[in-house]
């Protein structure tokens, strides 16, 4: 008897789930998809080009608050949890929902998920969104290079747009993202690595995209998103931890399966963190992981030009993710204005137009402006916020160059980081010893 699934996701690992796991199996009808965390991914189709031949329709996705609706409608006998960075609270909330509605509740572990790769692979992940996977994976393509290994980097899913176009995606240039018309979150993650020199493969079809990665490299590097754990099997899997959120790392979703599967642990943020919030994590990775390799390290933040904010008020622009579900009240843009002597920080949410306002009501950050513009109607209202509030100056601590995006009217200032291991800690190249043979 065909079993009757249900996914719930946030347009990227339930994706990679149906893919690797349902998509051929024909014990298994997918009946639908359900979608949270980002704007504007619901109320579409998973297309029967990705879907395969037994869905010649595709699979309707819809809001994930529409759940008790579907199961009963759709004849639903399973749901499975696909999506990250949610308290371990949150998921069973979920589960308990879902199974008093009738259906069993599932998760896929990575077994049942993971690619091989014909390559070296070394994973980034994190136990949370904004832990500092980015400079660290930049930290590993740079250590990689000048041990004389050509990386490719492959980067967690974020298809938001025609999911057809993006089964695989390759950029090489800042030209392949203009063609590709990425959102920022996505431009975010793929031009730091593009502006050094390394190609970065995305989209949605993970299998399609290793045959191709794999082609082009000595190792390749996964760069995880949210906290999830990797899409393919990582000869050496590398965790950062946030002790700045200490604690999170044990009761985070799915962070802690991370935590606990590392070869090696990162402690980032340590010259921003108290001495408790280190020895916490600590103590944290002894408990679940006490085989890992701990890297000690920082994040310092550095300003593109020389800049004297003192005395002036400014608005800060911190990366989006981090603050929203990352459920981080501030980022590097924060710490840059408190070390440059600012006046003050101005709170922008008096000036928050149209989508920009939901996301306030949704999250709750801090006084700043988290990077939106996952539409061009809200890259508007993002810049028409920026433009309005009555600041001095507006801080980018964003790792993309926003002024190439929108018009900032005001002065505007970039700020910098990027991962420096600790004196007398193991470094990122003392632990990529097996991806060197």
């Amino acid at each position: 008897m065909t079993r009757r699934v249900l996914i719930m996701g946030a347009a990227g690992r339930d994706f990679h789930n149906f893919n690797v796991v349902y998509r051929d199996d024909p014990e298994v009808e997918v009946v639908g998809f359900t979608a949270t965390q980002i704007p504007f991914i619901s109320e579409r189709r998973y297309p029967p080009e990705l879907a395969g031949a037994r869905y010649p329709d595709g699979i309707a996705i819809a809001l994930e608050e529409e759940l008790p609706r579907l199961i009963e409608e759709l004849d639903v006998d399973e749901v499975v949890f696909a999506y990250s960075d949610v308290s371990h609270q949150y998921v069973m909330h979920r589960a308990s929902a879902v199974m008093a509605a009738g259906p069993s509740f599932s998760l896929l572990g990575p077994d049942a998920t993971m690619l091989d790769a014909n390559v070296p692979v070394v994973a980034v992940c994190a136990v949370r969104t904004g832990s500092g996977k980015s400079q660290t994976t930049r930290k590993v393509v740079r250590t990689l290079r000048d041990l004389g290994k050509t990386a490719v980097v492959v980067r967690h899913p974020m298809p938001y747009g025609d999911l057809v176009a993006q089964r695989v995606q390759r950029f090489a240039s800042f030209d392949d993202l203009d063609r590709a018309d990425v959102t920022v979150e996505e431009r975010e993650e793929y031009e730091p690595h593009i502006k050094n020199g390394t190609v970065v493969y995305a989209g949605v079809d993970y299998g399609d995209i290793l045959e191709q990665a794999q082609k082009e490299c000595d190792v390749l590097v996964w760069d995880g998103g949210n906290n999830d754990y990797p899409f393919y099997r990582p000869t050496v899997h590398i965790t950062v931890a946030d002790p700045l959120r200490a604690g999170h790392e044990l009761s985070y979703h799915p962070g802690e399966t991370n935590l606990r599967m590392a070869d090696v642990v990162v402690i980032n943020k340590i010259d921003s963190a108290t001495h408790d919030q280190v020895a916490e994590v600590w103590g944290s990775i002894r408990e679940a992981n006490p085989r890992a390799i701990v890297i000690r390290a920082r994040s310092p933040v550095t300003f593109e030009d020389p800049v004297d904010l003192a005395g002036k008020r400014v608005l800060v622009i911190e990366d989006g993710p981090t603050l929203t579900h990352g459920e981080m009240r501030y980022g590097a843009g924060v710490v840059a204005a408190r070390q440059s002597g600012a006046a003050s920080i101005v709170d922008p949410r008096q000036w928050a137009v149209g989508t920009m306002k939901d996301v306030y009501a949704k999250y709750d950050v801090g006084p700043v402006l988290p990077a939106m513009g996952y539409s061009a109607d809200q890259l508007k209202e993002f810049e028409q916020m920026i433009n309005a509030a009555d600041v001095d100056g507006v801080l980018i601590a964003t790792p993309i160059d926003l002024r190439k995006l929108v018009h900032i009217e005001k002065p505007a200032y970039r700020v910098f980081y990027e991962l420096e291991e600790a004196e007398g800690s193991p470094t990122i190249a003392d632990v990529l010893g097996p991806v060197l043979d």
